[in-house]
């Protein structure tokens, strides 16, 4: 029993730190070695291998390449330096500037709290334990923190805890009302307000009794939002044909990875590949010819595909839809006055980008969400449960030195070579950490979209929200947990053998257990110090990318590398907000945590966050690409997570000052008021910016100047369905490609007849191919100078403007009269100067409108593509001036018969110099000469909006003689939407365009305008119309 006892004091004595000091040392040494080297092979590599390091210098959207960047050693130093926030928020989106200013809140913030720590806390505890702590109970690194200091000293870190809080809530403050600046800023942007889904609302539970189109615009009528809908459009089953896409193009993958290693280099392999269909794990089944197997599977799948979408029954809809509005601002306007509310059962919001999109859980009911729920929250649970073996791992990792005593070679280990003992002590447990780490994103990801998920931003949101909590649960809450049981266990087994068990649990000796407690997280900081360098590497090791470049090199070298994996790879990734994000935030957690129990901790977190702030703006500068831009969503859900962590802290100190004072007293009570300041912040930016963040807030000149677009426009392209139906209704399937050099041994691959063709690839943007047809599949031919994604074909795809009509120009003559148009003006719209139109001049532009773009035998890229400055289009004579407004107001009574089609006004007849374009006329509202947007006289003018949103802000008739809820009593029983002229009216011009009911107010402003003025009026509403037709 005597050796029992020894054993023990040899595990548990005070000596034997969770990490000794030399640990520290050596970690951090070591990962600024190969920190350094990192940095040196990517100044190196860079230049030579830019497809993967600057691939946004080829690859961007727009005209908004990323700065010029040199090719010398540190050439890419002087752009991170010179390119300032204005500059970003253009060129690399608002997603990734909300990112880069966290960063920058994170590294400003950790700056002044390690600072404060450091000068304010150190010299307070170095001094305490030289006056009061033997040399043989402290060593280096606890000196510096708080765990041997006691009595009133205690109150210089309750003091601090203060200076803490309010440094939290200044910097946030600060950069949260930047951040609403620069949200209004991207509402405001013409991406934003010439993007379709920004003025379409999203409608979701949708009742059986409504799923109709006709049944959601009853849903609007019902709520009388001021503003009406302009199209709408219930989702359509598609049943289990995505599943069918995505399992035919996984196919055309792997037929095409078994191909291109078959003829690797031109040449047809020693051996013909194989595949073992029907085994487990490598054993048993069947092998079979894999060329054969993929190309039957391929033909069975394209066949199965052909007669699902025959008979696939597209009127029966889903429980969810979409509606248009004629404006943004009136889109949000509606959405705001509906959150919260949920007419019929529903949920009206703003609708995301359809490219954001989670189709497969947009049909989910109510009770199958909950259900999925509950079964994504159990598997957390067991996520949790299981993960807490490499928690015991690391654990055991981080007190090697206590199992030397039962491990002869770590022992002897630790006596021969002491140094490289403390190397691998420090850094074998955040590695190990980093490792399990690795894998807990993508599980994380996977239960928050099989929970019911509805977009890849809203999952990004989720994934932050449970991974940071698993984080903080798992490597701080029970890692500490793990250690106090270490105790527990250390003070009864010393006992063991000399008192009863009855006895040791009364025991007196079990009364430090509180002190020990308190020792135990405290001694866990060294550990963190180990942790945060490996972190400040691993950033670096991300702007290295050597993973992905030695992948690429092996994969080429080794198995080839098909068409479609080099078009895939050239173009740059997408950015994993999520993972990023929690991983910042956990070691933002950790270090605010430790920040008034080790001053040291918050001060590698800032060093770390000055690295990633440097690393990751190059990173969004030149490698990485947003999914999907949000406009910065992200930035609530984050900033919410950072004053969790200071509540964290607060928490943490109550324990600490309770621990010390064994709760016989209230002084801990002095560490509590911290936490009531920081939940009456969060209450106080909840009201002062959560409302303003989330909505676009238009101004009255913004609502009067608003782009209004047409219900006939919204109608007449089918824009709607086309936007937001389900993708798998139009999606191209993918047509197996190879290198064109590889093409003429497919004779020798396939035995049989090999026909020749023509297919156009989706891949390519309906480019016609060269290609062979094999056993009925087609295999196209993808020439060397093809291989890299084409850069105007990306900037077409991750263009955020409405992809249905490929650019903003077509979009605006495609549906805003472009049918109308005379073959005269094809020469402006299918040209770029204005002069001379491209691909034969006129008649393809004018077959183009007329049939379509699969029709006419030319290539329609070229129309839709081209580029069309309004800057060369004449609209108005030389002596005649307009103001350009931003949008206009609807022409459907314009356009509702035929007789003001065929017979238009005498001012809007086509005359030297200027072009012929629809009038746009109004419903149910002002609309000023100016601006040709609703107009209101002051914001109290507009109740629907700004009173509880009870009437619509339309206005009609001589503001002083009535009133906008006089106008809605009137108009109530008329639907505005379908108004018509009255037979032989002849529309008037005048400074204000009133609706047809009330003629008399116009007729009188023209009988009082001058008649010069009522020229140059005539001349400026042509004006506008032309350039409504065009821009």
């Amino acid at each position: 029993m005597a050796d029992l006892d020894k054993a023990t004091k040899q595990i548990f004595n005070t000596d034997s730190r969770s990490l000794a000091p030399g640990a520290v040392g050596s970690q951090l040494a070591l990962m600024s070695v190969i920190s350094i080297v990192t940095i040196l092979f990517f100044n190196v590599l860079r230049p030579k291998n830019k497809i993967i390091y600057e691939p946004k210098v080829k690859y961007h959207v727009g005209n908004k390449p990323p700065p010029r960047i040199s090719d010398s050693l540190c050439g890419w130093l002087p752009p991170l330096i010179h390119t300032k926030e204005p500059e970003l928020v253009d060129k690399i989106g608002l997603d990734a500037v909300t990112f880069l200013r966290f960063l920058r809140l994170m590294r400003w913030l950790f700056t002044a709290v390690a600072a404060l720590t450091c000068i304010g806390l150190i010299p307070v505890n170095v001094v305490y334990n030289l006056r009061h702590v033997e040399s043989k109970d402290r060593d280096k690194l606890s000196m510096l923190t708080i765990r041997d200091v006691h009595d009133r000293w205690l109150f210089f870190h309750v003091v601090a805890t203060y200076l803490v809080t309010f440094t939290i809530i200044g910097f946030v403050y600060i950069h949260w009302r930047e951040m609403v600046r620069l949200r209004h800023a991207w509402f405001r942007s013409p991406e934003y307000l010439q993007s379709f889904y920004a003025r379409t609302l999203a409608v979701l539970h949708v009742p059986k009794k409504n799923q109709s189109d006709e049944g959601i615009k009853a849903i609007f009528e019902s709520v009388k939002v001021p503003y009406p809908t302009t199209s709408v459009h219930v989702g359509r089953k598609v049943g289990r044909l995505p599943e069918l896409i995505e399992y035919h193009n996984e196919t055309v993958r792997e037929l095409e990875q078994v191909l291109v290693k078959y003829l690797k280099g031109g040449r047809i392999g020693k051996k013909r590949p194989t595949i073992r269909t029907g085994g487990c794990c490598g054993i048993g089944g069947t092998q079979r010819d894999a060329i054969e197997f993929y190309t039957a599977k391929l033909k069975r799948t394209e066949g199965a595909i052909e007669d699902y979408r025959a008979q696939i029954d597209t009127r029966k809809a889903e429980n969810y839809g979409f509606a248009s509005m004629a404006a943004v601002p009136y889109a949000h306007i509606v959405a705001h006055i509906l959150r919260g509310k949920h007419p019929k059962g529903t949920d009206i919001t703003l609708a995301p980008n359809p490219k954001d999109i989670i189709w497969e859980n947009m049909n989910k009911s109510d009770g199958e969400i909950a259900r999925k729920k509950a079964m994504g929250f159990l598997w957390l649970a067991l996520v949790c449960f299981f993960n807490t073996v490499p928690l015991l791992i690391i654990s055991a990792l981080a007190n090697l030195t206590s199992l030397t005593t039962y491990v002869g070679f770590l022992d002897e280990w630790r006596t021969t070579s002491g140094t490289t003992f403390a190397i691998v002590s420090g850094v074998l447990p955040p590695a190990v950490s980093a490792l399990f780490g690795f894998f807990l994103p993508v599980i994380m990801r996977w239960l928050s979209q099989y929970m019911g998920a509805l977009t890849h931003s809203r999952l990004d949101r989720a994934v932050i929200a449970r991974y940071f909590a698993f984080l903080v649960i798992s490597q701080l809450v029970i890692f500490t947990l793990i250690g106090v049981l270490f105790n527990i266990v250390k003070e009864i087994v010393r006992q063991v053998g000399k008192k009863s068990f009855a006895e040791i649990m009364s025991s007196s000796s079990l009364s430090t257990l509180p002190d020990k407690i308190n020792r135990t997280y405290i001694d866990q900081a060294p550990y963190w110090l180990t942790f945060f360098p490996l972190r400040g590497f691993l950033a670096i090791f991300d702007l290295a990318q050597i993973v992905n470049l030695i992948w690429i090199s092996f994969k080429t070298h080794v198995f080839g590398r098909t068409p479609r994996d080099i078009r895939e790879w050239t173009q740059p990734p997408e950015f994993q907000y999520a993972v990023y994000y929690s991983n910042i935030l956990f070691m933002g957690c950790v270090g605010m945590v430790f920040a008034p129990i080790a001053p040291l901790v918050p001060l590698a977190a800032a060093v770390v966050f000055w690295i990633s702030s440097w690393v990751y703006k190059y990173q969004l500068m030149f490698v990485f690409v947003s999914k999907v831009e949000t406009g910065g969503r992200l930035w609530n859900v984050v900033i919410n997570r950072l004053l969790a962590s200071g509540v964290l802290m607060q928490l943490l100190m109550i324990l600490t000052i309770g621990l010390q004072y064994e709760f016989k007293s209230l002084q801990w009570l002095s560490s509590c008021p911290p936490i009531l300041f920081l939940l009456a912040f969060k209450i106080y930016i909840n009201r002062t910016f959560d409302r303003t963040f989330r909505y676009y807030h238009p101004t009255e000149d913004e609502l009067r100047l608003a782009k209004v677009h047409s219900e006939r426009a919204d109608h007449k392209g089918n824009r709607l369905e086309k936007r937001f139906g389900h993708p798998a209704l139009h999606t191209d399937l993918f047509t197996p490609m190879l290198h064109a050099k590889m093409m003429p041994l497919l004779g020798e691959v396939y035995n049989g007849k090999i026909g020749k063709d023509e297919a156009a690839l989706g891949e390519y943007g309906g480019q016609k191919m060269e290609t062979q047809v094999v056993e009925g599949i087609k295999i196209a031919a993808i020439d060397q100078r093809d291989l890299e994604y084409d850069p105007a074909l990306y900037q077409r795809d991750r263009g955020e403007l409405d992809w249905d009509t490929k650019s903003v120009s077509s979009f605006n003559v495609l549906n805003d009269g472009g049918s109308h148009l005379q073959a005269s003006k094809s020469m402006y719209y299918a040209s770029t100067n204005g002069s001379e139109p491209k691909l034969g001049g006129v008649s393809n532009y004018d077959r183009y409108l007329a049939q379509g773009p699969n029709h006419g035998g030319f290539d329609s890229q070229d129309i839709e593509l081209s580029r069309i400055p309004t800057d060369h289009q004449p609209l108005l004579p030389p002596n005649h001036t307009a103001v350009y407004p931003q949008g206009g107001a609807s022409r459907s009574s314009f356009y509702a018969s035929d007789a003001s089609l065929a017979s238009p006004p005498t001012m809007y007849q086509e005359g030297p110099g200027l072009r012929e374009a629809p009038i746009r006329r109004t419903t149910g509202m002002t609309v000023d000469a100016r601006s040709q947007a609703p107009s209101y006289t002051s914001l109290a003018d507009a109740p629907g909006y700004f009173d509880n949103h009870q009437q619509p802000p339309f206005r009609t008739g001589t503001p002083s003689q009535m009133q906008p809820h006089q106008y809605y009593q009137q108009q109530s029983s008329v639907d505005p939407r379908t108004q018509t002229p009255p037979p032989g009216h002849r529309t008037q011009p005048s400074s204000s365009l009133s609706h047809q009911q009330h003629p008399s107010y116009s007729q009188t402003q023209q009988q009082q305008q001058p008649s010069h003025q009522r020229q140059q009026s005539n001349m400026n509403m042509a004006g506008r119309g032309a350039f409504r037709g065009g821009y």
